[in-house]
């Protein structure tokens, strides 16, 4: 039924006077959803947050032991919404420029957010990447994976951690990457890798557990290149930044 739906409104979006955009509004409640989006082409929108072309709007996925499986193929596109689930399994891929990412995960709390395994892969240069997990619910065992081929890619991710693990992995020049990781659990302790191949580079890395340890792993290799790395580790301690 579900399949039906979204097939049902990506051919209601073509026939609109946006026939150059494809749209996929989905609005999901319920536990066991298996969800697959794919477009192609240029200017698409999976919508949701600030959706525009035709308002689209909704992307709202509301539930537990969900999969969803998103490929964006071409430039200009936007994969934009609300996720509230519990052990959630996302998959999202990207091959092209100047893309648009932006999602919260549960950030009200309904289901929490805990067991999440989320992977991005992105391939292309100018894209733009926002993911923040547990806005207000806790990240709890938290894998998120980026693997990120391109030059001038922005990401910027904010995580309720508790035991969490963020990996990424960027090979490209003038990348930028904000990583903001909280959490007041006794157990909120989270790890971040960055592994970084390429040219300049601009890192503003911030862990703020506060009752519990933080591991950070960077390796970047630049050459020469003029970079920006900005550490704060900050436990209770006294506020600083960048």
């Amino acid at each position: 039924m579900m399949k039906k739906l979204i097939s049902l409104l990506v051919m209601l979006s073509v026939s609109t006077s946006y026939a150059a955009d494809n749209e996929i509004y989905v609005d999901q409640s319920g536990t066991g959803a298996n969800i697959d989006l794919e477009q192609l082409g240029i200017s698409n929108i999976i919508g949701g947050l600030n959706s525009t072309a035709g308002s689209v709007n909704a992307f709202d996925l509301d539930g537990n032991t969900m999969t969803l499986d998103i490929n964006m193929i071409g430039a200009t596109n936007k994969f934009l919404g609300d996720i509230f689930a519990d052990t959630f399994t996302g998959f999202y891929e990207f091959d092209g420029g100047t893309n648009s990412f932006t999602i919260q995960v549960d950030p009200t709390d309904t289901y929490s957010a805990d067991g999440s395994n989320q992977n991005v892969d992105v391939t292309g240069s100018g894209n733009t990447f926002t993911l923040n997990q547990g806005t207000t619910a806790l990240a709890a065992s938290l894998d998120l994976d980026w693997i990120i081929n391109g030059s001038n890619n922005t990401v910027t991710s904010n995580i309720n951690i508790d035991g969490a693990t963020n990996y990424m992995d960027i090979d490209g020049s003038d990348n930028t990457v904000t990583y903001t990781g909280t959490g007041v659990n006794a157990s909120a302790g989270g790890y971040f890798w960055l592994d970084h191949t390429g040219g300049s580079r601009t890192f503003n890395i911030q862990q703020l557990s506060t009752q519990d340890n933080d591991w950070l792993k960077i390796i970047s290799i630049s050459g020469t290149s003029a970079s920006t790395v900005c550490v704060i580790q900050n436990d209770q301690g006294t506020s600083t930044g960048c």
